[in-house]
């Protein structure tokens, strides 16, 4: 199971400006790290601050935060756009400030600066199979590389495998982290007293040890679950039961859901206003608020030996 922790940083920069009359003045840019993003046909990202009240904003015409994701994963976006810093004479700013067709009223704007600018969007996708195991304890041969990491070699590597030993339980339901720590140290197995080599049953394709594989031992009915084969209900499942060896042969490989999650990170370039010159700013990540979900999943059947 992939973890990611994100630290919402603040980002500050002291950004001086002379004035013709030589005094100095100091404008603090002080925005979290996260943006907005709406539009349906231009895409504005944007992030807003009280105490004073503040915008930034970048608008892209021609373009949606949907396009962002349409395209290639783990890709870099190069765009140009037009750069926006406000100040407001009020003590709040409404919630719809940047999303309707028609902008709030009495907004008070005290200041309006643009520029055009360069825009940068790195998007990064993060697949797991939310199996219950963090993806470091899914490295089995310790090289550092997830994806030579295949149990059952159904094409489908552990850390993204719902099913690691191919038997049709999955993962998740082999009780690999009994204490919930990520760590399958302490994983089921259920055969323990049988094996030369200890295997944890999420690692296991014969879970009782009775010669007959998990996968096989579907009784009652073929569909690709041998959890509710039960012959007798106060053992359990046929294929945790060692005094039950029948076989059916099965004929396929269950449905595999993998977890997908973006993060988009956006630089903006050549900013140039009255009070600040700016050849690189980081704008931050993209929120997933204002209706755009940065979770999505994909599913794939491997194909049966």
């Amino acid at each position: 199971m992939r973890k990611l922790v994100v630290v919402f940083s603040i980002l500050s920069l002291l950004l001086p400006m002379s004035c013709d009359d030589g005094d100095v003045f100091e404008v603090e840019l002080d925005f979290e790290n996260e943006y907005d993003a709406c539009g349906e046909s231009d895409l504005v990202l944007y992030k807003t601050k009280e105490d004073p009240t503040e915008t930034l904003s970048v608008l892209i015409t021609n373009y949606t935060i949907a396009d962002a994701f349409d395209e290639d994963a783990n890709d870099t976006i190069e765009k140009t756009g037009t750069f926006f810093y406000r100040t407001y004479g009020r003590p709040d700013l409404p919630s719809d400030l940047f999303c309707t067709n028609i902008p709030p009223a009495n907004l008070n704007i005290a200041t309006n600066e643009t520029s055009s600018c360069g825009v940068t969007l790195i998007r990064t996708l993060v697949e797991d199979d939310d199996d219950g195991i963090d993806p470091e304890f899914e490295d089995l041969n310790g090289n550092g590389n997830l994806e030579d990491d295949d149990t059952d070699g159904d094409g489908i590597p552990n850390y993204l495998d719902e099913d690691d030993d191919g038997d049709n339980v999955f993962t998740k339901n082999e009780n690999p982290d009994p204490n919930g720590d990520g760590d399958p140290a302490d994983a089921q197995n259920t055969d323990s007293d049988k094996e030369t080599i200890p295997l944890p049953d999420y690692l296991d394709d014969d879970d009782d040890g009775d010669g007959t594989l998990t996968r096989d031992e579907e009784n009652d009915s073929q569909n690709q679950e041998p959890a509710d084969d039960v012959t007798f209900p106060d053992v359990g499942p046929d294929y945790l039961n060692p005094s039950l060896s029948t076989k059916v042969d099965a004929t396929a490989y269950r449905e595999h859901t993998i977890k997908q999650t973006y993060t988009l990170r956006m630089t903006v370039t050549e900013i140039s206003l009255s009070i600040l010159l700016q050849d690189s700013l980081d704008f931050g990540f993209f929120s997933g608020r204002s209706g755009f979900s940065l979770n999505n999943e994909r599913t794939v059947t491997p194909a049966f030996p």
